[in-house]
């Protein structure tokens, strides 16, 4: 499921939408993107998903999803690699954007991004007003709710994936360019999960 609609309704707030992603920085494994809209009861604990612990993150996730109205979308490495990992979480943005909007049935007064830049400009299907928010994961609660769930559906898919490709220790480090990472890259070389365009994956490439 990437999108849904709360348990009770909308209730006659302005409706904002939070928008974060996941996922930028790993060399290997998607980048997630998640669109929220708060609704009447808001969870209570909302915060950066960075600054919670796993075991509150995976507590708050449901809740989230119950509650509230989002979005979420999910952009492959080789769709990574063929945009570039700017281009393809501004389409993640947008399409999660898309998918709670959909889910609502009504279109919203804005829409806050977590950042310093916004689809706004830069994907045709983006027609909301946007506004960028640095650090708004930890500022509005709208973006913590959505930095919660692109996080923990990324992990998630991260710990799975690590099953099938056990070498890089994606249970722990998620894809991230950790020491054991590296090592199992120069090892093993690159699985079909790595970001060919990401600079230390294409170097292993070319020595391997």
């Amino acid at each position: 499921m990437l999108s849904s609609t709360p348990e009770k309704g909308l209730g006659t707030a302005p409706l904002i939408v939070g928008v974060d992603e996941a996922g930028r920085g790993p060399l290997a494994g998607p980048v997630v993107a998640a669109a929220v809209v708060l609704c009447k009861p808001c969870p209570g604990g909302l915060d950066d998903s960075k600054k919670l612990t796993a075991l509150k993150r995976s507590k708050l996730e449901p809740q989230i999803q119950r509650r509230c109205a989002w979005g979420l979308a999910v952009i492959e490495p080789d769709e990574i690699d063929r945009l570039n990992i700017f281009g393809a979480t501004m389409l993640a943005m947008t399409l999660a954007t898309q998918r709670c909007i959909e889910a609502l049935g009504a279109e919203p007064e804005e829409v806050l991004i977590d950042g310093n830049l916004t689809p706004a400009g830069r994907r045709a299907e983006w027609r909301w007003p946007a506004r960028a928010i640095v650090g708004g994961d930890a500022k509005e609660a709208c973006i913590s709710a959505a930095s919660i769930l692109a996080k923990e559906y990324r992990d998630r898919f991260m710990r799975e994936a690590a099953a099938a490709h056990p070498h890089y220790g994606w249970e722990r480090n998620m894809g991230y360019g950790t020491a054991q990472h590296m090592e199992a890259l120069r090892t093993y070389g690159p699985s079909p999960l790595h970001r060919r365009s990401f600079a230390p994956v294409s170097q292993m490439e070319m020595f391997a």
